[in-house]
């Protein structure tokens, strides 16, 4: 299989490509960003293309003959509110059209459970309603839209909805977690930290997209949630990311309303790194249904929220320095600027 990752500058490009590579596919990237080039092997070709540039993602598509493409691109909540909506409901277009048009088998978007909003029972399925938090949520909504427009053509598209995924090399907001745990502080979680958040590692979810690659059409052509089966409350998946990392750092539980309220305005302000998607959801259940995944696919995830989040913050340790050296950005590869959190870290 020659396969197009799109997005493979990203977190989920660099695993992908990895993975998938080493199960002897010839693999290539597109990406607007620079590639870390010893994050990949040799053989990966890379090239720099952004999706909403139709002619040069045209010409890339006609002249490659790829057979399927993984359309991971997006632009992420902390991005401008018409790059967010440009990228990821016209960039999906361009994508899915062109692969359509010059043959490519099938598209496998990496949609999100952003989809949902803030559902009011779980867990939540496929078929549930769909109320986007923000731009980023509302354009991921509307990217789904274009899949299924193109299904109705015939073509094939799975979708694959994912909750937030960890592993090696995620930073962003778990990178502030991770300093925090390390430097021994009090990690305050919003509300009293009993509401279930489902986790997702990121291997698992390159097994569901590998899944949806070679699958046949009756069975892949659909959409899928993924998320990890063994999770418990916020307060005791990070708890026992506190107690691994042996550093004096601990749960406090806040309440929830004020911080919140708290944070909104900070966000507005532009003074906090944590966007409304984040805090407006920290206090409640989230957790999706994979039992449509499981059924059609086989795919079990193997690794449970605790294990994802002591392997990405294990990997954080090991490579502390050259996050350091590698800056601040708005990527998931890069470690935020925290603001005025780095006050708050003082006094917890």
């Amino acid at each position: 299989m020659k396969l197009l990752i799109t997005g493979g500058a990203g977190f989920l490009g660099y695993h992908a490509a990895n993975i998938i590579h080493g199960k002897g596919h010839q693999v290539e990237l597109l990406d607007i960003a620079n590639y870390p080039e010893t994050d990949y092997p040799l053989e990966v070709v890379k090239h720099h293309c952004d999706i909403r540039n139709r002619d040069t993602l045209e010409k890339l598509i006609r002249e490659n003959n790829y057979n399927a493409v993984v359309h991971g691109a997006a632009a992420l909540p902390l991005w401008k509110k018409k790059d967010i909506v440009d990228t990821n409901v016209d960039g999906t277009r361009n994508v899915i059209e062109f692969s359509r048009k010059y043959g490519v088998e099938r598209v496998v978007y990496i949609s999100s459970t952003a989809v949902y909003g803030v559902p009011t029972r779980h867990p939540v399925y496929e078929h549930d309603p769909m109320i986007g938090v923000g731009t980023y949520g509302e354009s991921k909504i509307k990217a789904e839209e274009v899949c299924n427009q193109f299904r109705e053509k015939g073509y094939f598209v799975p979708v694959i909805r994912p909750k937030t995924f960890i592993g090696t090399g995620r930073l962003g907001v778990f990178q502030i977690l991770y300093d925090w745990v390390e430097s021994g502080k009090r990690i305050p979680v919003i509300g009293n930290g009993q509401n279930r958040y489902q986790l997702l590692e990121v291997d698992d979810l390159v097994d569901a997209i590998y899944l949806c690659l070679i699958a046949p059409r009756e069975k892949a052509n659909d959409t899928f949630n993924v998320g990890a089966t063994d999770f418990n409350s916020v307060e005791k998946d990070v708890n026992a990311l506190c107690e691994h990392a042996g550093t004096g750092a601990r749960v406090m539980r806040t309440p929830a309303a004020p911080i919140k309220a708290a944070l909104a305005f900070l966000e507005f302000l532009r003074l906090s790194p944590l966007y409304k998607w984040i805090y407006g959801t920290a206090d409640k259940d989230s957790y999706v249904s994979i039992e449509k995944i499981e059924k059609k696919l086989g795919w079990k995830p193997k690794i449970s929220n605790s294990q994802a989040l002591i392997k990405s913050y294990d990997w954080y340790l090991k490579n502390k320095d050259q996050v350091s050296r590698t800056g601040t950005g708005v990527t998931h590869r890069v470690a935020w600027k925290q603001g005025i959190l780095s006050l708050f870290k003082k006094i917890m």
